[in-house]
């Protein structure tokens, strides 16, 4: 793998994981149309983890605070303390993990079906479609009413029905951190907490990712070569993710979310026309 494509795909992992735009569709549609793999699995594993060290940067604060109040929650385990308090008697870190707990629980029965669903990115028609649904609900997002939910008002209903989002956002050309966002909206978030909940709660999908994605190549003896097209990938992947986050915390409180989505719509309707009308 030569340096320029490792800086290319360094920036396309960068920019789709967090812009609403659908990275697992873009690297499909890359894919397809210019035949080119995104080099194996170690790469991408090592693109997510460029990615993920972007969101611990950007929310570094936010998420010290959680990790501490995961180490109080395990303190209040003991004399079932933890088990006693009611949900309105927490304080917004402790209730904020509640509800990503439940988030993450509803993608629980849909793992089995990953790889089926994965497989879609090869049908473009299909990735076309799941285009134009991100476009969708971004445009529904925009123009719904603001929200006042903070992380101190967050209710078992609101991490469901994240949850539920980001499970549909399995399907590739749908965007997780779209669904995410648009969903946190949906149930009244305040447009800083919608988007803080939804990179946050992307921090267990990507790192789940990268897991299975260093025990595949691990496991399949994929050769890796030189070491440093790697490290500029993740360097490249790092600082791109770092400026796409601040870039959708600006757009998202400047009501500008509606750019996504007429992208995710030119996007999806090039696609469809394509595949429809001018591929032989």
């Amino acid at each position: 793998m030569g340096l320029f494509d490792a800086i290319l795909k360094g920036i396309i992992q960068g920019l789709t994981e967090f812009l609403p735009i659908s990275s697992s569709g873009h690297i499909a549609a890359y894919e397809h149309y210019f035949g080119d793999s995104m080099n194996g699995l170690f790469f991408t594993a090592i693109l997510h983890l460029g990615t993920l060290l972007a969101v611990f940067l950007a929310f570094r604060k936010d998420i010290v605070e959680l990790i501490k109040e995961l180490g109080a929650m395990c303190k209040d385990l003991k004399g079932l303390k933890l088990f006693k308090t009611k949900l309105k008697d927490t304080n917004p870190q402790r209730r904020m993990i509640y509800m990503l707990v439940i988030s993450c629980a509803v993608l629980i029965p849909v793992i089995p079906f990953k790889d089926k669903i994965e497989v879609l990115g090869g049908n473009m028609v299909a990735l076309g479609c799941f285009f134009l649904y991100t476009a969708v609900i971004l445009f529904l997002a925009d123009k719904c009413v603001k929200g006042k939910k903070t992380n101190a008002d967050l209710t078992p209903k609101d991490g469901l029905t994240v949850g539920i989002f980001q499970a549909i956002a399995l399907f590739p050309g749908i965007s997780r951190s779209g669904s995410t966002i648009s969903s946190g909206l949906f149930s009244g978030m305040t447009r800083e907490t919608a988007v803080k909940y939804s990179f946050i709660l992307g921090i267990p999908t990507i790192l789940a990712g990268c897991l299975f994605e260093f025990k595949d190549a691990f496991g399949g003896g994929e050769s890796l070569g030189s070491i440093f097209p790697y490290v500029l990938g993740f360097m490249v992947a790092l600082v791109t993710g770092i400026a796409a986050i601040k870039m959708v915390r600006w757009i998202v409180k400047s009501n500008r979310f509606t750019v996504f989505s007429i992208y995710t719509a030119l996007l999806g309707l090039t696609v469809l026309s394509y595949e429809l009308f001018i591929k032989k």
